[in-house]
């Protein structure tokens, strides 16, 4: 386990997947992760890459080549490297090897950088194309956030709150696959009450948000957190039945359509990454 701190956070993450384990206010000793309990679900933070969701048959096609992936792709059981920047920064590089390549076939340098200022942490994504060809990837977070954050408290002590009002439909899922249709769920709507029943039917898909961040607050107390989501063309937001946590989760690119062709190209949120480029993208959070 790798420890980045300040005086106001102390983060803690495992190279095995470069997922962030723990994010605790030092002043307060609130753990504000989920605590991984496999009674529920035994992850904290993992990194989705090359995908994000499931795709049909966990089966894709690319050129002349029929490949698999499982849901979420594999980063999250890779072994990074890790490289101590300072106290409170670390980064951590995975690269593609034989054994990527035979379930994705392109060559990729994946970096996750983790950076602590004040009560803020930050999480950035750099994916590079090292290769002589475009690459097609997908990338998403997949953050879960203990509810409650006191232990006294309820779950359904909590809500959920855009920094804008937003009009947005729900995607539904289908074993895993996105639904062709959508559902009305928010009108002119800033805030999501937290209940159990509210993943009763899998995770919240929602697109095109106009809001920047999204806090996790209390009506009856003063410990909270907001997660930024700017420049993030999909988020999805779940709970496993009864935890007592809530995933926030920025996304680029989702779960094949039930109608999807299976063709990695047409995947909708696909990014096409030329030789010689890179891609980034942050995420952060800040405690209260």
């Amino acid at each position: 386990m790798i420890y980045i701190r300040n005086e106001s956070v102390e983060a803690a993450i495992n190279p095995l997947g470069a997922e962030l384990q723990k994010l605790t206010g030092r002043e307060s000793g609130l753990e504000y992760l989920w605590s991984g309990d496999p009674a529920y679900w035994g992850k904290y933070s993992p990194v989705l890459f090359p995908i994000v969701g499931t795709m049909r048959n966990n089966h894709y096609s690319y050129k002349d080549g029929f490949y698999t992936l499982p849901r979420h792709g594999f980063a999250r059981e890779k072994m990074f490297t890790s490289e101590q920047v300072s106290d409170a920064e670390v980064v951590f590089t995975l690269q593609d090897d034989e054994s990527t390549r035979v379930v994705y076939p392109f060559r990729f340098v994946l970096q996750l950088r983790y950076k602590i200022q004040g009560n803020r942490l930050t999480v950035t994504y750099t994916v590079y194309n090292p290769g002589d060809s475009e690459m097609y990837f997908s990338l998403g977070a997949h953050p879960a956030f203990a509810v409650p954050i006191k232990k006294e408290l309820a779950y359904s002590d909590y809500y959920l709150e855009f920094n804008e009002p937003e009009t947005a439909a729900r995607w539904g899922l289908q074993d895993g696959l996105l639904l062709d249709s959508a559902e009305p769920f928010l009108t002119n709507e800033r805030r999501i009450n937290l209940s159990k029943e509210l993943f009763a039917k899998d995770a919240i898909v929602l697109k095109g948000l106009q809001s920047t961040s999204i806090g996790l607050h209390s009506s009856i107390d003063s410990r909270g957190l907001s997660f930024g989501i700017s420049g993030w063309p999909h988020l999805g937001i779940w709970a496993a039945p009864e935890a007592p946590f809530v995933c926030i989760e920025p996304w680029q690119g989702h779960a094949d359509p039930v109608s999807h062709d299976g063709n990695l190209v047409n995947k909708p949120g696909v990014v096409k990454l030329a030789p010689g480029e890179d891609w980034e993208k942050s995420w952060w959070v800040e405690l209260y």
